[in-house]
């Protein structure tokens, strides 16, 4: 295929729209169904750059959850335990522990999942039956991936009326040393971000912890892969092998900070026994059920636990989930990772995440009061390594 001809652009009023290479080469994409838009195909390319370098990185299978151009979550395949499986809805997926592309996946969309409704999804392995069946009841715009079961193709080929997108990549494909990029008119050049994320990147430790235990490094290693593909300004949670809460495209670091924990803070309550244990009706949808649990979190809480409104999702009403005890929840987390795509100016960050349970840090380094930061590291135990990297993504 030389030429893609898209329905139109960003926007229906972005016409004509297309997408080919400049060399004159086939596109390195199969359309196995269905019609991409831009936007699905700028998602698709950055999705998949991303679970390629996490599978490159760590040996494991990955998933991302992508939705405008930045991922909501990503994950390689690592066991779930059952209480994060009936958190995510999962936990009526038959074989889903013998699928760790399945897994991966689930935890990518399982983690922000308000977020990730209507998502573009990339996975760096075949995708079998057992994730195809996971795909097929949530609400997504398409997936792409290096290859797909008969089954799961048979599967995913039944979504939106048969019109769901399909994409397969050529694995084999390496784009060239510089990228180009139009703005009003002017044509940008850049070297392309060939960086790789690894260990080495973790070495120097400036805090006086300087124990990074291996299951952290895999989960630093996962955000700031996640980051490089996330609009910067950026900051990411990690842990238990998946992003858990990411901030992206804030113009202050705090701002990014307190979103991805924010977001964060939501994945680890979604597992306490309170919301596990909400008496949710039978025929109440899983969009629906998140956002009941999102707004129960909150302190709008009486909108569905409220006389005359918990009539409308439980069969009985729900106690109150006070805020008190979501903090004194939130305060005896350990072991959180965090990584940042550029350095933190100031401690108010470290604070900020030490409330949401980080006990590791990885951050570029550089700014005049890194001595602050250090410091607040310090004062709550951390880990912290300078990796010397910027990994801003426009």
């Amino acid at each position: 295929m030389k030429e893609y001809e898209l329905k139109y652009g960003c926007n229906p009023n972005q016409k004509p729209a297309k997408i080919f290479m400049e060399d004159g080469k086939d596109i390195p994409l199969e359309i196995i169904n269905g019609r991409p838009g831009y936007i699905n195909l700028l998602d698709a390319l950055n999705s998949w750059q991303l679970v390629k370098e996490i599978k490159e990185a760590l040996g494991m299978c990955a998933a991302t959850s992508f939705k405008h151009v930045s991922p909501t979550s990503a994950a390689v395949g690592n066991p779930m335990s059952p209480e994060l499986k009936k958190a995510i809805f999962v936990d009526d997926i038959e074989g889903i522990d013998e699928s760790p592309i399945a897994t991966a996946y689930a935890r990518a969309r399982g983690t922000d999942r308000m977020s990730s409704f209507g998502d573009w999804i990339a996975l760096s392995d075949k995708c079998d039956a057992t994730c195809a069946k996971l795909i097929a009841r949530e609400v997504s715009d398409g997936v792409i991936a290096p290859d797909y079961e008969p089954e799961a193709l048979e599967i995913l080929k039944t979504k939106k009326k048969g019109a769901y997108n399909i994409v397969k990549v050529d694995t084999d494909y390496v784009p060239a040393e510089a990228e180009h990029k139009q703005v009003y008119g002017i044509t940008f050049e850049q070297g392309r971000n060939n960086l790789k994320i690894n260990e080495e990147l973790l070495k120097e430790i400036v805090t006086d912890n300087k124990e990074l235990p291996e299951d952290a490094k895999r989960d630093l290693i996962i955000a700031l892969i996640t980051l490089k593909y996330t609009q910067s300004n950026s900051v990411c949670f990690a842990e238990d092998g998946q992003a858990i809460g990411v901030g992206a495209g804030q113009q202050s670091r705090i701002h990014c900070t307190r979103l991805a924990g924010e977001k964060a803070d939501k994945w680890h309550l979604r597992q306490h026994p309170r919301v596990l244990n909400l008496p949710f009706k039978e025929d109440v949808r899983r969009p629906d059920r998140d956002n009941a649990i999102d707004v129960y979190l909150s302190e709008d809480y009486p909108d569905v636990i409220g006389e005359g409104n918990w009539q409308q999702y439980f069969t009985e009403q729900p106690e109150e989930f006070p805020r008190a005890e979501q903090r004194e929840y939130l305060a005896s987390l350990k072991g959180v990772c965090l990584g940042s795509d550029a350095f933190f100016p100031f401690g108010d960050n470290i604070e900020r995440a030490a409330k949401s349970g980080v006990s590791y840090v990885a951050q570029p380094g550089g700014s005049i009061r890194d001595d602050n930061v250090i410091e607040t590291c310090n004062k709550f135990g951390m880990v912290m390594a300078f990796t010397g990297i910027r990994l801003f993504h426009h």
